[in-house]
């Protein structure tokens, strides 16, 4: 049972941190979309 609860943990916290990475990546693909074309969006 022990065991089985760490595995999940182990996976959970490898999740967390690429759905993280992917979100952070996203973020500031947006702002320098955004920023490069400043007089198109106002």
């Amino acid at each position: 049972m022990l065991s089985m609860i760490f595995g999940d943990a182990v996976v959970w916290g490898s999740l967390l941190g690429i759905l993280v990475m992917l979100i952070m990546s996203a973020y500031f693909t947006y702002l320098f979309i955004h920023n490069s074309s400043p007089d198109e969006h106002k």
